[in-house]
This record gives structure tokens, sequence and C-alpha cells, in this order.
């Protein structure tokens, strides 16, 4: 059984605290600061039995205007209609101002079941709020307090009966962001339930919003002219010419020394974490200009997360010299990001949709590289011609002998190299290597791990050795002491 509870108020109520209580995480950003919230989140929430899927929405303002408090309160009362109950929430400690009443006539109009919250309800504070919500028109209000935890079971006993209504109603999961790592898959095929996961990045309005509204083909999410508009990294469930995703809008990244406020280290974080957690990283750039110090740094950071990487040049529709302009992107592309060399770059218009299928091509081809796995006797045939070719160097003239190769895992592809000497072996030679894999092997742009492990290190009988001569010497030693002992105390 699910429903869909839509939360609304004016900024700075609890919404967001509600919302991280229902599902059981911290998934929305709190912060004292009135109007953190944004866009739209959607989770799976669960009150005692029942099962619904929850919507954080933005704070309800007076604007109508395109400003951006106006275009906030549209996606609002778009949440507003798509859902099934309305959670109106009060702050009980300032008690009904002429906002809440203004909005609870908006609410009435709509003709949608609402159920009024007092929050912050907690000790004597909120009691006079509390009676003041039963002038709005609306039914009994529920006492709580979303911080605290108090009132919950009272929220039950409203759901249960639109609970019992939607019964008969599929259950299906909207699950928001988690940020849980996934046991790992040889092969991979894509379903909703194990959908490809991929975050886009990149730098403060390059246009991440647009480019995820085009491809779900809807204005889900908010965007304007504004820089930083999105804070929360929202992830959204679609299915992309076939192909079930979730796909995560993620904050815009500055620079460190620039980032001073907490709300904005917490968008970073929470941005940071969808890299981590996605299995491919749409870096997104501005072509007025690419390949900012920022730019190089988020591509750097997904690849130091071993995630596939995919390039997107955005605002292309707007480019006059196209042919010079992108010859001089390919060229700082291989300069600037050599670890990432053979990466797809596309360049797109989030703005008219142009490009789109290239990207979803290159998308996916990253995927299938990231995923790849090499057989053992692949690896050591093709390690024995490399050597050959190139042999190790002898450090002091101790010769480095590598044995033998295999692929321990994929997501990223990660090998081990059985080989003498391990410490010895300078970091040319490993990068010799990891060219020769990504060139032979067909594994332009995704990232490469290679470990040089000593055979000693995995030997069985090593610490059975060991702990058998020390137990000896220890017993010698003994003995030798026990010998001089009794040899001092003869008489002469």
């Amino acid at each position: 059984m699910s429903f869909t509870l839509a939360i609304v108020g004016r900024p700075n109520v609890g919404k967001s605290t509600l919302f991280n209580r229902l599902v059981g995480r911290r998934l929305a950003l709190v912060d004292d600061q009135p109007g953190v919230t944004r866009d739209l989140r959607e989770g799976d929430a669960r009150l005692g039995p029942i099962k619904f899927v929850v919507v954080d929405t933005a704070g309800l303002e007076e604007a109508t205007d395109e400003s951006l408090q106006g275009r906030m309160r549209a996606l609002t009362e778009r949440a507003v209609d798509m859902a099934d109950v309305c959670l109106f929430m009060i702050d009980a400690r300032i008690g009904v101002t002429p906002a809440d009443q203004f909005f609870a006539e908006i609410l009435r109009k709509k003709g949608k079941r609402v159920i009024v919250v007092a929050n912050k309800s907690e000790g004597r504070a909120g009691e006079e709020g509390f009676y003041d919500a039963f002038s709005l028109g609306l039914g009994e209000p529920v006492r709580l307090s979303a911080e605290h935890g108090e009132g919950m079971f009272d929220l039950q006993q409203v759901l249960a009966p639109i609970a019992e209504e939607f019964k008969d109603r599929n259950y299906e999961p909207q699950t928001d962001v988690s940020f849980e790592e996934g046991e790992e898959e040889e092969e991979i095929t894509f379903s909703e339930k194990r959908p490809l996961q991929i975050a886009v990045v990149g730098r403060p309005n390059a246009g991440k919003s647009t480019l995820i509204n085009k491809i779900l083909g809807q204005d889900r999410l908010l965007t304007g002219p504004e820089a930083g508009i999105t804070r929360d990294a929202i992830s959204i469930n679609h299915v992309w010419e076939g192909v079930p995703l979730r796909i995560w809008d993620t904050a815009g990244i500055r620079k460190k020394a620039k980032v001073q406020e907490k709300l904005e280290k917490l968008s970073v974080s929470d941005g940071l974490r969808a890299v981590k957690f996605s299995e491919v990283v749409v870096v997104l750039l501005d072509a007025e200009i690419p390949f900012e110090q920022q730019d190089l740094r988020i591509a750097d950071l997904a690849e130091r997360e071993g995630r596939a990487v995919v390039i997107a040049v955005n605002k292309w529709d707007i480019e006059t010299e196209r042919q010079e302009k992108l010859k001089d992107i390919k060229e700082k592309f291989t300069r600037l990001l050599p670890q990432l060399r053979g990466a797809p770059l596309v360049t797109v218009s989030a703005a008219t949709g142009r490009g789109l299928d290239r990207l979803h091509e290159a998308i996916l081809k990253a995927h299938a590289t990231w995923n790849r796995r090499i057989t053992t006797a692949q690896l050591n045939r093709w390690l024995a011609g490399m050597l050959e070719m190139h042999p190790p160097p002898a450090p002091g003239g101790r010769r480095i002998r590598l044995r033998y190769m295999t692929q321990v895992k994929s997501r990223p592809p990660t090998f081990v190299v059985m080989c003498s000497h391990p410490e010895l072996l300078p970091a040319s030679y490993t990068r010799y290597l990891v060219n020769g894999l990504r060139d032979h092997f067909d594994l332009p742009g995704t990232p490469i791990r290679l470990f040089m492990r000593s055979q000693s290190d995995k030997n069985p009988y090593r610490d059975k050795k060991e702990k058998k001569v020390t137990k000896l010497n220890k017993h010698l030693e003994g003995k030798f002491q026990k010998d001089v002992g009794r040899g001092s105390g003869r008489k002469k």
C-alpha cells in the first residue's frame, strides 16, 4: 500500500527535519537559516506499519513572479497537485501568521486532503500556537516535535485511515540517495531495482539541473540564471531510452578556499558523497570557460574515487567557432587530464537537448569499460610481452622479477602483479604497465588500479616458521640462563 504525502509550509518551520525522521536517514540538508530546501526531494517513509512516499518541498513564499522565490513556489504547488495528501506545517512557537492563513486558503481551494501539523510543540512554548492552528479551518491539528520525535504516534493515528484507503495501490519505492555501498557484481543488467547510477557534477551555473530536466523531459528541478541554486544532492529515478537509471543533481562545487558558509559546506559534502556512490560521473563543463582549475579538481576527484568518467561540454548551442573550439578543448583535455586519457568527451546543449543521444551512448560505453574483466591467461601473455620489450630495472643490482598477474576486481578494473622486491619498483614502470593495459585491452578513460605484491606476503608457512624459530630461541635462552645460574652458585 502506498500514498504520496507532500510536506508544505513557510520557510524554516521544520519540514526537512520531519522528512528526515520519516525516512529514517539524514537525506535533506537542515540548517537554522530559512529557505535551505529549494528542490523537491522524495523518499520512502515508514511510520509504524504504514509505508508511503514523502516529498520535501521548498518553503512557500508569496512571490508569484519569475524570481527565485516565485519559481520555488511554482515547484511546490506542482508537488501539491501530484500528492494524495498534504501535510501543512506551521511553527507552534510563532503561531499562525498571515502567510499561513494565505497558504491555507490556497490548499483549501485546491480541494486536497490536508493535515495541519503544529511543529516545535515540545513543552509549553508551543501550546498557544497549537490552539491557534484551529483557526485555519482545516481540521484538528496534530501536535508534534520533529526534532525530538514527540507526537509521531498521533500523526500515525491520523494517517492510518488514509493508508487503509490506499491499501489496494501497489507500493512502488521512490528511494532517494542513501549513500550505502552495495555489493560488487561481475555482470550487471539494469532494472528498476538495480538502475544505472549517474552523478552530474561541475562548477556552479554550468547547467547541471537544466541538463537533467532535459533528460527527464520535464521541469523537475529548479533552474535559473542565478548561480548556486541547487543545494541538495537530489536523486531521481527515470528510464532514459530504455535504460533504467538513477541520476543525481549535485550542488556546484567551488574552490575550497571560497567555501566559507556552513550551508555551502554541507551542500558540497552532499555532492561529494553522490560522486563516491555513483557508477558514472558526468563532469559538466561550460563551453565558454572549459577546464578551469576547479573543473580539473572535480574530474581528478572522480578518477581518484574510481568512477567511470564522461566529460560533457555544455552550452554548445551558443558557440560560434565550433571546430576550432573543439580542437582546443581536446588538446587541453589530453594535456591537463592524462589520467583520464581516452575518456568520452561530448558536446551538448542542455537548453535545446542537442547531443543528448551522444551523451547517452558515451555513458553506456564508459560503464561497460568500467565493468570489464580480463582473464588471467590473457594478462600473463600480455605481461610476458611487456617484460620482453622493457624489462624492469635492477636498483642496487637487485633484479626485480614479475612472476604473474591477475585481475582481482572490476568497477574499476583492479590488477595485482606478484613480484620480488615490490618496494624497489619505480612508479614510472607501474605507469608503463598501466598505459599498456589501457591501450592493449581497450580501457580508455576508465581508472585502472595496479598493485605490486610480494609472494612472501602470501606465504602461509612464513608466520608458522618464524613462530617456531622464536619459540626455539626462547627455549635455548632460558636453558642458557638456567645453566649460568647453576654455575654461579658452585663453591670454588
